[in-house]
């Protein structure tokens, strides 16, 4: 029967984003929302789970920093009370003072070590679970998400954004934690050795607060930058290797070079301007440092020269002094892994907090069982509507019903809906509006598991991962036998070849499977998908990188494995279409012929005419 043609609007499969002149700025449009408060939460979540040996560190911290700072103390004791007792022959004094200056640096030395060696354990466990929730909150997000962010940006969050994190928790965060607790103690004690000194020295503290304030503010933009613009050239540069072969082919090397410079210059600027500002507040914060000590010391040398102050207790002053202003430096440096790492824990945060669009049922229902003589099952698209994020609706109102064990084959010209079909019945997507069903029960009431061995796909690109060919194709069942798996591959046809190979079945397929060709890779894929054993069986232009003897002992191969199964199989070869039950021909997102392949190239309509074009190419 054929089913009239109809004037819906046109629509591509996957409409194609538009092409900005600055690859830089497309990403900076492209970067993810973060929410409000995620940032910190995600840290939170974090440490949760070590919450002891934080307090334990920050309790090794706080001992470690009495240790050190008791140093100027016993300098004061000296000066004041230890020298004038050692001109009357008192030696206790200056022992005792030698003795706690001994021990105080042993104390502060082990104290160190022990912060060390607990907080390095914390700091690699934290980057450890972080790495691990990018990795499995990236396979756990649907498909359209992937397609609009590309794995050059997760490879960035998962690399350089965590790597700035460990910059700031190795190095920086002791840093910042000491030059709070130094500012804690020696407040408190300048204040207890001379109270009007004290105050002064406090007051002193003032513009180097607002100095890191207004670094902090301008810093934390332009690392911001800096991060979107290193992540930036990491896209391009993994966009272009994984193509090499075309950009090779139509010699893009030119302006791939003219692009990649655009954004590498990008990112020097950046850079640069990160550190001018580091050199801006480096400059700064010494000239207040300097100041306010040259101050002190001279108001503080005046009173001693009155009697209103002791020598020793300036002396300390003038050390604690010292130590508060010295990390100034390192507190810019601080500062520097800081914003870098805040604006890389922004970006990983915005990356975790986005959900599947296709999420998992709250309450997951099972399949109904398989009669063994009868292993397919029904499909029905039930008034399914259809669009992509970034374009008009591919399939207005669609109905369909493939009844258990039918073999369809779909075709029509690009953009036709084919593919999304085929998206949408492996759930990797949901209609936007209907339902699909399988033996009566809605996609979106099933697991994934259960939806996975009911359903599996074979795409054009016949992806293989680094192992071996039999650790490839046991991808469809883990716990298969390797007589499973030969079994899988002879039935498909690969079993020759397969064992043609260096080591046969575990001989090493390499990066991408690029040790085999790209014919031989299908077969692998075939294999796979034939050994999981899916009631429901869908080939998307699955054929397309065989040759013609391939094709047809892929095609032989078929025939016995399909029966009985329901199998959808979407392509542009005819001769695929041969081991059919019934066709449809699908325009526009509508389906404008539906019978067997006798019966529409004898009804001389749009299968026939695509039939004869075929016929004709083959003469």
């Amino acid at each position: 029967m054929t089913a009239p043609t109809t004037n819906a609007p046109t629509a591509d499969d996957e409409p194609e984003l538009p092409r900005h002149q600055d690859a830089g700025d497309a990403f900076d449009r492209d970067r993810l929302p973060t929410p409000p408060r995620a940032t910190s939460l995600l840290l939170r979540s974090l440490l949760a789970p070590m919450r002891a040996r934080v307090t334990l560190t920050t309790f090794l911290l706080l001992l470690q920093q009495a240790a050190v700072q008791a140093g100027p103390l016993l300098v004061a004791y000296a000066i004041d009370r230890a020298v004038p007792a050692f001109r009357d022959h008192d030696n206790g004094p200056l022992i005792a003072v030698g003795a706690g200056y001994l021990l105080s640096a042993l104390a502060a030395g082990g104290l160190q070590y022990a912060f060390i060696l607990v907080s390095a354990r914390v700091n690699q466990d934290v980057l450890l679970d972080l790495r691990g929730r990018i990795f499995r909150h990236a396979q756990a997000l649907s498909i359209d998400f992937h397609e609009r962010y590309t794995s050059g940006r997760l490879i960035s969050r998962s690399t350089t954004d965590v790597e700035s994190l460990r910059e700031l928790l190795n190095e920086g965060l002791q840093e910042l934690v000491t030059v709070i607790l130094s500012f804690l103690y020696i407040s408190a004690l300048l204040l207890w050795l001379d109270l009007a000194l004290g105050a002064v020295a406090v007051a002193s503290f003032l513009p180097l607060y607002l100095l890191v304030r207004g670094y902090r503010r301008r810093a934390g933009r332009v690392y911001r930058k800096r991060s979107t613009a290193i992540a930036a050239v990491i896209v391009k540069f993994v966009e272009t290797m994984n193509g090499i072969r075309p950009v090779r082919a139509f010699r893009r090397e030119a302006a791939n070079d003219a692009d990649f410079a655009v954004l590498n210059r990008r990112h020097e600027r950046v850079n640069g301007d990160a550190l001018l500002e580091m050199a801006r507040y480096v400059v700064s914060s010494r000239l207040v440092a300097n100041t306010a000590v040259a101050g002190i010391v001279l108001w503080g040398a005046y009173r001693v020269a009155q009697d209103s102050l002791e020598l020793g207790v300036l002396a300390a002053a003038v050390l604690y002094l010292r130590r508060l202003y010295d990390p100034i430096d390192r507190l810019g440096m601080f500062l520097n892994s800081y914003q870098s790492a805040a604006a890389s824990l922004e970006k990983i945060a915005g990356l975790l907090a986005q959900t599947p669009t296709v999420p998992e049922p709250v309450t997951p229902r099972q399949l109904p069982a398989l009669e063994s003589q009868h292993p397919g099952r029904e499909v029905v698209f039930d008034g399914v509507r259809f669009a992509y994020r970034t374009g008009g609706e591919v399939l207005p109102r669609f109905d369909l019903t493939l009844p258990a064990g039918q073999t369809v084959a779909v075709v029509g010209s690009t953009g036709a809906g084919k593919s999304t079909l085929a998206k949408l019945l492996a759930r990797f997507y949901d209609p936007s509006d209907g339902r699909v069903l399988l033996d009566g029960v809605d996609l979106r009431e099933l697991a994934v598991p259960e939806l996975r061995r009911g359903v599996v796909m074979v795409t054009q690109e016949a992806f293989l991962f680094s192992g071996t060919v039999a650790e490839n194709i046991a991808i469809g069942r883990p716990d298969a036998t390797r007589e499973e798996i030969e079994q899988a591959a002879k039935a498909i046809g690969a079993h020759d070849f397969i064992s043609a190979l260096p080591d046969g079945y575990d001989t090493d397929v390499r990066k991408r499977g690029g040790r085999i060709s790209a014919g031989q890779r299908q077969l692998v894929a075939f294999a796979r998908a034939l050994l999981a054993d899916p009631a429901v069986l869908i080939l998307d232009e699955a054929t397309s990188s065989l040759d013609i003897p391939g094709e047809r002992s892929v095609q032989r191969a078929m025939g016995t494995v399909l029966k009985g199964r329901t199998a959808v199989v979407i392509a542009h070869r005819l001769s695929t279409v041969e081991i059919a039950d019934r066709v449809l021909v699908m325009e526009h997102g509508r389906i404008v012929e539906d019978g067997t392949p006798a019966e529409l190239v004898a009804d001389a309509g749009r299968f026939a005419d695509l039939h004869r074009a075929w016929r004709d190419s083959l003469a």
